[in-house]
């Protein structure tokens, strides 16, 4: 008998990554309840106050709080943050009442700090990919008269390293580290009453797809053992309830199994086939094309992809000289001599080439040769004209939620006027 297609097939997308909106929080049994955002925030109500894990954006956590004091106004005893990304930490004033203890992995500081003292360059380089989180702040601050509550700076009061048990009031947790996540102070909670473990982001955003090992707004490198070991640390648990950083949980320790090791297997075997690349001398980016899932370890792409992934693990264990050119040693880009090809060759001999290589179904060629054309013309429109055309093809093509947002922002680029 053959296994049931994967699991992420039948989940959302990443058009379901949306700001939380004024809705009554969800029941999802077993004492634990989920209030929906760019990461679900959720509570569980104990003997001794709640607990809620993770907490949204700033402005998010305006609409988490509410939605979970009416389903228990007690006070809140213990905030758990899964991970050091923004839209976990960033609503947790929001939620500490007095004497209310805030737990995270050790590594927890290390990512508050990039995120602050980096918060320009990460805002504006991942900015084209949430203009509909930035329409959500707009209608909140209009409708709050202007106000907008800043993100957190939160100070954990509790903290571990590789493992904490927590029991609060007749509530019995165990805090696991999986510094394979998302963030290298990820962690999961692991409810063994209920069968439940809560994973957050650590999986990614989108359950059953490729993790970004980097991701392209920028951020530290992700290890693919360490993903693939925190993977197997979850599976481990033989869970019946896996509940993610979004949509519904993943019901059933069979349907679980299955989709951790097809995951875990994956991301191994990628691993693997860099390694033998490497050694085997062949370059980056030849693997980065040559590079493909069998069909048995088949997995969503639709937030992080392979090729992606296949250069992080060789910069991983490589770093940034890939031994290709001299030039790969200063700080003197190819564009600086962009002016110089076009002058040799002839702008429209370029366009013409770029065109040539759109027809035979190579528009990332293409777009090489147009960025030639506009580096030293920016004005160009036939250049312009052929660059659109071939992200217009990449689009068509695209299925993952940051190429497509960067293939919209460069098409908007190129069709706005000279």
């Amino acid at each position: 008998m053959t296994d049931p297609p994967p699991i992420w097939r039948r989940r959302p997308g990443a058009d379901g990554l949306v700001p939380a909106t004024p809705v009554p929080a969800v029941d999802l049994g077993d004492n634990l309840w989920s209030s929906a955002g760019l990461s679900n925030s959720y509570l569980m109500r104990t003997d001794d106050g709640r607990i809620v894990v993770n907490c949204g954006m700033a402005f998010e956590a305006e609409v988490h709080r509410p939605a979970f004091d009416a389903v228990d106004d007690a006070p809140i005893h213990t905030v758990i943050l899964t991970q050091g990304h923004p839209d976990h930490f960033g609503g947790v004033n929001r939620f500490l009442d007095e004497g209310t203890q805030l737990v995270t992995h050790a590594n927890f500081q290390q990512f508050l700090t990039d995120f602050e003292k980096l918060t320009d360059y990460r805002t504006r380089n991942s900015a084209f990919a949430f203009n509909h989180v930035y329409d959500a702040i707009a209608r909140y601050v209009e409708t709050h008269g202007g106000r907008f509550p800043a993100q957190s700076s939160p100070t954990p009061t509790l903290q571990f390293e590789d493992r904490l048990e927590l029991d609060i009031g007749g509530v019995h947790l165990e805090l696991l580290a999986t510094r394979g996540g998302e963030t290298t102070d990820s962690l999961v909670i692991w409810i063994p009453e209920t069968g439940t473990v809560l994973t957050g982001n650590m999986l990614g955003p989108l359950f059953g797809h490729v993790p970004n090992l980097v991701t392209i707004r920028g951020d530290r490198y992700r290890d693919a053992l360490d993903y693939v070991a925190s993977i197997e640390t979850v599976r481990a648990l033989g869970a019946a309830r896996l509940v993610t950083g979004h949509f519904d949980p993943i019901e059933g320790s069979d349907v679980i199994d299955r989709e951790l090791t097809r995951m875990r297997d994956a991301a191994q075997w990628v691993h693997d086939r860099v390694i033998d690349g490497m050694n085997a001398g062949v370059d980056v980016h030849t693997l980065m094309r040559e590079t493909v899932l069998p069909p048995e370890l088949e997995v969503g792409q639709g937030y992080g992809k392979v090729a992606w992934n296949v250069r992080a693990i060789w910069e991983t264990y490589a770093g940034w000289f890939h031994h290709q050119s001299t030039t790969e040693l200063y700080g003197v880009p190819a564009s600086e001599v962009a002016g110089d090809i076009v002058e040799a060759a002839g702008a429209s001999a370029l366009v013409a080439a770029a065109r040539a290589r759109l027809a035979a179904g190579e528009p990332q060629a293409a777009i090489h040769l147009t960025d030639l054309v506009l580096s030293a013309d920016p004005v160009c429109s036939e250049a312009r004209a052929a660059a659109l055309d071939a992200h217009h093809v990449l689009l068509e093509a695209a299925d993952n939620f940051w190429e497509r947002a960067w293939l919209r922002r460069q098409i908007a680029k190129l069709g706005e006027p000279a």
